[in-house]
């Protein structure tokens, strides 16, 4: 069977993306720890998925990526808490990405799952962009992706291409697919924090519920509030 990369973090949308290719290729799962509060239960989230869909799994450790971030997601700064009228807010929007913003984080992991792709023989790398947080996240822009695409074209000696189902789609409309593709979502992790449990109440967590309960759609996860 065809390989494929998949760099899961264990949250939504990058489970939603990766089932969109389960049947089809041999699914190669990298989760990346570079320091965030939320690894451990990203890494939990990760295992199980991978175990049910009957993925390889691998962890690869940045500790050099949180020693120079200034991000609230590895370093003592808190996390934003966030209203829901805040996600429709550009400026609150901003804001919030402002402090969650990981230097080059996708770049460093995309690069790495290229490496990881040619030492394989993978032809595919799967991963979780999508519309709505590329509003606020460039690397999470369709412009990201084609732009990659034309880097691995002229920096590798193989046909490998990156793959993000998600790229055009809003959070409701991926678990929408999540649902088509039978994404096992109750599994998945979205949470900055970290928690036993999500806390509902930073962005992630947020954009999540909103997407489920705008579908009517249960989210089988569990929430502080």
């Amino acid at each position: 069977m065809k390989k494929a990369i998949s760099v899961l973090s264990g949250g939504l949308d990058c489970t939603v993306a990766t089932s969109v290719f389960a049947g089809e290729y041999e699914i190669h799962a990298i989760t990346f720890n570079y320091g965030q509060k939320a690894f451990e239960r990203e890494l939990e989230a990760a295992k199980e998925i991978c175990s049910k869909m009957n993925w390889t799994h691998e962890v690869i450790d940045l500790p050099w990526l949180s020693k120079i971030s200034t991000s609230s997601l590895n370093t003592s700064e808190d996390i934003p808490e966030v209203s829901l009228d805040d996600l429709d807010d550009d400026e609150k929007s901003s804001e919030s990405a402002s402090s969650v913003w990981v230097p080059a984080r996708n770049m460093v992991f995309t690069s790495i799952a290229v490496s990881y792709a040619e030492s394989i023989g993978a032809e595919k790398i799967i991963v979780g962009w999508d519309a709505e947080e590329a509003a606020t996240f460039p690397d999470n822009s369709k412009e990201f992706l084609n732009t990659f695409n034309e880097l691995i074209d002229v920096g590798s000696p193989d046909n490998i291409k990156i793959e993000a189902p998600a790229i055009d789609l809003t959070k409701e409309e991926i678990v929408k697919l999540g649902v088509a593709v039978g994404a096992p979502m109750e599994i998945s992790y979205s949470c900055y924090k970290g928690g036993k449990k999500h806390c509902g109440v930073c962005e992630s967590c947020m954009r999540r519920k909103r997407a489920f309960t705008q579908l009517g759609i249960e989210d089988l996860s569990e929430y502080e509030d």
